[in-house]
């Protein structure tokens, strides 16, 4: 549970915006009738099992593929939790936290802050969504302590930003880098798909204009709805205190922890993983060695050869652990879900109803809705794209729509749910000492602005992308 905090009422006052307004009464319903995002996992078991019924398929079957989808994606399950640790890892390090008290200095006003950590949150999520959220919430702290008359809910708004505008756009995609990976691909979409590599999801043109556009939107629009000096609540009066960082023991105090006390172990394990890693990328190219295991061996290699002593990395794993828990209980949930779709006849059926109601020109639209409303209940880009892609790949094949335009559609649109989804938002609030319904105002205005500019996006951009045949890439 976060630590218990006076805050006062953030009812709109008088001279508020109509649109200010709106998002915090949007919060404040969603603070209560949103439950739990394992709560949704549930629910959405129900549907499907539900709909597979309405489908002829028999409860026993249900269940057995309930069962044998279960631990499908425990592989997968991992590699997703690894990227929570390795982010926190690399931005907890004594190198990246000096970078950040840099960093804080930087913005003179408190409007200005508020964008600035916009731009950081949402640049730094290209480079991986773990990363961005801990960066996002150790950069307000100081820029609170630094700049009192910023607004603490309109700067940790803005430290969220990336994981609901464009973290799937960048390095640590779960559906991009799983379709790069064939031995993260489930059987049942490989055969649909086959490996769609980089170079067609997040490194097209087309997607990196994307990303661009939806910074400079979220960045303005932070900007434009940080509230004046008059009616900020900055950190001192929504009753938020840090205690004061304690020294720990920097020296080895008996023999035995003198090998966790220095970097001699850790010059020679980077040595051999950054060897490896110069193999592979010499070997294949950097963008064709880029998959979900890469990435991860990367980071955690950073991580450990910023933190240099072992005993420091160790103990920034051991702060990580907590927010991967939500990850490893609700994936093997998700991948039942997976399981009770494509080992019965729902996946095809929901194809055809696809194919049924879209064109070729209109099933970027559709998906990109079909995608969003589905993230609100499965909030998780990489668990609900195993759910999605059997069928809306399939569909894509019959409306030869670009298969790897479709994964970078479901990337653009599942971010949006998040912008007031609080699932993603725990380890931030728990860094900030604040409550989701504090900033999901502000990033609900982001979500208004956000919705017409994707659709716009992916409908247009499809335009520019030839079908190819799975396989093919």
């Amino acid at each position: 549970m976060l630590p218990e905090t006076n805050h006062p009422s953030t009812s709109p006052t008088a001279t508020t915006g109509k649109i200010p307004r709106l998002a915090i009464a949007l919060a404040e319903w969603a603070e209560r009738w949103f439950p739990d995002a394992l709560v949704f996992a549930f629910v959405a078991i129900v549907i499907v099992f539900l709909a597979g019924l309405s489908n002829g398929e028999t409860p026993w079957n249900l269940a057995k593929n309930f069962g044998d989808g279960f631990w499908e994606l425990a592989p997968f399950t991992l590699q997703m939790a690894m990227i929570i640790i390795g982010g926190y890892v690399v931005a907890s390090s004594p190198a990246v936290r000096g970078a950040i008290r840099w960093l804080a200095r930087i913005p003179q006003t408190p409007r200005g802050a508020v964008a600035f950590v916009a731009l950081i949150s949402t640049t730094s999520s290209l480079l991986s969504w773990g990363f961005s959220l801990i960066l996002g919430a150790l950069l307000v702290r100081e820029i609170a302590q630094n700049n009192r008359s910023v607004d603490y809910r309109a700067a940790s708004a803005a430290a969220y930003l990336g994981v609901g505008t464009v973290w799937a756009l960048g390095l640590s995609s779960s559906a991009a880098l799983m379709m790069a990976t064939p031995t993260s691909i489930p059987p049942a979409i490989l055969k649909i798909s086959g490996q769609i590599p980089l170079t067609h999801t997040i490194f097209t043109w087309q997607s990196l204009v994307t990303a661009v556009v939806l910074i400079a939107a979220s960045v303005l629009v932070a900007y434009l709805s940080a509230p004046a000096a008059a009616e900020a609540k900055t950190v001192e009066m929504l009753g938020v205190k840090f205690e004061a960082e304690t020294p720990t023991a920097d020296k080895a105090q008996t023999p035995g922890e003198w090998l966790e006390h220095n970097g001699i172990l850790t010059v020679l394990i980077c040595a051999l993983g950054f060897s490896y890693l110069a193999k592979i990328f010499l070997a294949r190219g950097v963008l064709a060695a880029f998959d979900l295991s890469t990435y991860n061996f990367m980071f955690i290699m950073l991580g450990l050869l910023l933190h240099w002593k072992p005993r420091s990395f160790a103990r920034a794993v051991t702060a990580s652990v907590p927010a991967t828990a939500g990850v490893l209980i609700q994936f093997p949930f998700y991948a039942g879900i997976f399981g009770i779709i494509t080992k019965s006849s729902i996946s095809t059926r929901i194809a055809e109803f696809f194919v049924h109601i879209s064109s070729h020109n209109s099933y970027p639209v559709v998906i990109a809705i079909y995608s969003a409303t589905l993230g609100l209940f499965v909030p998780s880009g990489g668990s609900k794209w195993v759910i999605e892609a059997p069928y809306i790949l399939a569909a894509a094949n019959q409306l030869h729509v670009n298969l790897g335009w479709v994964v970078q559609i479901y990337n653009t649109a599942e971010a949006l749910p998040n912008l007031i989804n609080p699932f993603w938002m725990l380890p931030l609030i728990g860094l900030l000492r604040i409550r989701a319904r504090d900033i999901v105002g502000y990033t609900a205005l982001q979500l208004l602005v956000n919705i017409p500019l994707v659709l716009f996006l992916m409908w247009l951009f499809a335009r520019t992308l030839p079908y190819v045949s799975p396989g093919t890439y």
